[in-house]
């Protein structure tokens, strides 16, 4: 620390000074105003012409963060003065003196005098106050002692304000954090209001933030089945968080159990939907309940996923234990040595030995891709000039010859363009929409098949005057392994890997796939395709 001028006259209105602004610097908690006091202070009590208050960093270098009589915008000027400034004789006043002169000539002022001022908290600098004078004056001890007093209640203000820079930056990290966390986040009191409800939640449960906030959590988190754990409200009834003990309450260091509950959530707008909730406690010192905080998961795909895994073993065991039975109950009954069947039994025998045969080799062929499929993707190969109308044509005489309740019609105009593509996956995915119109359409009736075309595309239509497809399973009839949870679907034949497959191969011709529905008044899929289309890698 080097001079300062202080004449006795002024002493006391110094010290009265020095003691308002302190009080000041205390009491403001914004880091730059800080500065900005401190600075000030300084460079008054001083009389300086420029100040400067260069802070420590993690890395322990120190760097400019407050200036006084110069622009903000010329804060390199001053890097020579901070240079090694965390070595021990980085303060001695003929360093400081040297770099002052390299200071003075960039900004071309005539400075005679620096005085650094180390803020220093619990032995460690925080940071160093810098005042250039156009004088040279020398501190006698009481001045030094005043300076000092001043110097370290800056460090304080500086402390505190870093301390509360940093929490406030903790807390908008946290708050971003779970504003826009995937999954929904709540934090209720201890009467269960809710004191924090995030955006995800808003999505998950139908209410906003704005109306959710106060409410009780029963009123917005409604279960309409619960399948594992109990209610919120059941489980403080019964205890939870507290531990059993002898005073039903847990000790402070206890960390209660989680709650896990699992179920059915009936949304605001009336809608359905799976949650896992996780709640955790937070106790106070004597055990006292504070605040509930709850994770809240949409599981809605997941236990579709599983159903739809149940759903699969359960058909696949179905659909490959009733071809074999016939195989077998077949072969069994021609090969027996006590009976002699003529020609036409065993033609008919045969005939229905290699119809099954045919089965489980549909059903094997569709596994295989099923499985290539979500392993590599859908490649296409042969990819020709297709004649949509010649292969929907042959596609519907195979089908019309094994009902005799539908009329399978075809409806294409005479200059029906041919598309690009793979003539074997096209022909897959019409001889599907055309057995599945048969199928769901167990009353009879007409099966429509309509073409058209525009400039850049073609469209072909599949029509059914079946029982149709509700809406809310019409965005699922094209996953892996689904079928609509209907009787009729129970009593039909499928895998649920048709529409699936059909979707990948139309998405690789660069098409697309819908579906119209309603129930009890048939279904219509509709197939576009570009007209001069390329392969398009298609994953699943």
């Amino acid at each position: 620390m080097t001079g300062m001028l202080m004449l006795p006259d002024y002493r006391v209105r110094q010290r009265d000074y020095l003691l308002e602004i302190s009080r000041a610097m205390t009491s403001e908690l914004d880091l730059d105003e800080v500065l900005r006091l401190i600075l000030s202070a300084a460079v008054a009590m001083l009389g300086g012409e420029v100040g400067l208050i260069a802070l420590r960093e993690g890395d322990h270098t120190f760097r400019a963060r407050a200036t006084a009589g110069v622009d903000p915008d010329r804060l390199s000027v001053f890097a020579p003065l901070l240079e090694n400034l965390n070595q021990d004789d980085g303060l001695e006043a003929s360093r400081l003196d040297l770099r002052m002169r390299l200071v003075a000539r960039a900004l071309d002022i005539r400075l005679r005098q620096v005085v650094a001022l180390p803020m220093i908290i619990r032995g460690s600098i925080v940071g160093v106050i810098f005042v250039f004078r156009t004088y040279a004056a020398e501190s006698n001890p009481n001045d030094r002692v005043l300076l000092q007093s001043f110097a370290d209640q800056a460090a304080i203000a500086v402390n505190n304000a870093r301390l509360v820079q940093t929490i406030t930056e903790g807390q908008r990290r946290t708050a971003a954090m779970v504003e826009h966390s995937a999954d929904g986040v709540m934090v209720l009191d201890a009467e269960q209001r809710m004191v924090l409800f995030n955006r995800a939640l808003g999505r998950i449960t139908g209410w906003s933030a704005a109306e959710a906030l106060g409410q009780f959590h029963d009123k917005v988190i409604t279960w309409e089945r619960i399948d594992q754990g109990q209610a919120l409200g059941a489980a403080l009834a019964s205890g939870w968080p507290y531990r059993a003990r002898g005073d039903g309450k847990s000790a402070p260091k206890d960390m209660p159990e989680p709650l896990y509950v699992e179920g059915d959530l009936a949304r605001r707008d009336g809608t359905r939907v799976s949650l896992g909730v996780t709640y955790a406690a937070l106790l106070d010192d004597e055990g006292r309940l504070l605040n509930i905080i709850a994770n809240v998961r949409d599981i809605t795909h997941f236990r579709r996923a599983e159903e739809a895994k149940s759903t699969f073993i359960s058909v696949i065991s179905h659909e490959l234990k009733t071809p074999v039975a016939v195989i077998k109950g077949y072969a069994s009954t021609l090969r027996r040595d006590d009976a002699n069947w003529d020609h036409s039994i065993v033609r008919d025998g045969l005939a229905v030995i290699e119809e099954e045969t045919d089965r489980l080799t549909e059903l094997i062929n569709n596994l295989l891709a099923a499985s290539k499929l979500q392993a590599e993707g859908m490649r296409l190969s042969q990819v020709d000039a297709v004649d949509l109308v010649q292969l929907v044509l042959r596609s519907a005489e195979r089908f019309q010859l094994q009902t005799k309740k539908h009329d399978l019609v075809i409806d294409f105009p005479d200059d029906f363009p041919h598309v690009m593509g793979d003539e074997t996956r096209l022909r897959q995915v019409f001889d599907n929409l055309i057995s599945n119109a048969i199928k769901y359409s167990p009353e009879g009736g007409n099966v429509r098949i309509v073409g058209s075309a525009d400039e850049h595309n073609v469209t072909v239509a599949v029509s059914d005057q079946g029982v149709g497809i509700p809406q809310d399973e019409q965005a699922h009839i094209f996953e892996r392994f689904y079928r609509v949870d209907d009787a009729l679907s129970r009593r039909t034949q499928g895998t649920g890997l048709g529409l699936y497959l059909a979707r990948a191969v139309i998405a690789a011709h660069g098409g697309a796939i819908t579906v119209e529905s309603q129930p009890g008044k048939g279904s219509t899929f509709r197939v576009t395709l570009p007209r001069d289309g390329a392969p398009h890698p298609y994953s699943a």
